[in-house]
């Protein structure tokens, strides 16, 4: 059963956000966007939207916004959204996308202590999308927003030697 989105009201957190986001399939994947965008700017945060093709060039641009703040060329941003649709075909080409692209995003996360919240999603067919995309109360992009917020606020407060 596919739940409702859950909203939180984070307000007034320091920090760039980014969003990584594919151009296919962009009817879904721009209606997560705009959702996800609405929502951190809401909350006060400053967004960096970059497109990519497609879902298998999400991590790599992912990678290089994380290294941002290593290689000292911008300022890296508190929270990466990484957000795209793969719709499964005949072959089984959609399940080596999806599970190269989940497999990477979890690197880059944990190699760069940023969150890195993957909301690129692996699906049936466009009923699915529909509903998880275009739906405002099981929006994706959304959900992906309200957990980049707490994300980055937990990971604030880790840092600074919080629990």
């Amino acid at each position: 059963m596919l739940r409702k989105v859950r909203t939180s009201h984070v307000r007034d957190l320091a920090g760039r956000f980014a969003i990584v986001a594919s151009r296919y399939n962009g009817r879904y994947v721009n209606s997560m966007v705009r959702a996800a965008r609405r929502a951190l700017e809401e909350a006060g945060a400053q967004v960096e939207l970059v497109r990519v093709p497609g879902a298998y060039e999400i991590p790599l641009a992912t990678e290089l916004l994380a290294r941002r703040a290593l290689a000292k060329t911008g300022a890296a941003p508190v929270a990466i959204l990484c957000l795209g649709v793969i719709l499964r075909g005949e072959t089984v080409h959609a399940a080596h996308i999806g599970e190269a692209v989940s497999r990477a995003l979890m690197e880059i996360q944990l190699r760069h202590g940023i969150p890195v919240i993957h909301e690129v999603l692996l699906l049936e067919n466009r009923e699915q999308a529909v509903k998880r995309c275009l739906d405002p109360r099981h929006n994706r992009g959304l959900e992906a927003a309200h957990t980049a917020l707490e994300m980055a606020r937990l990971v604030q407060r880790l840092r600074s030697g919080g629990s």
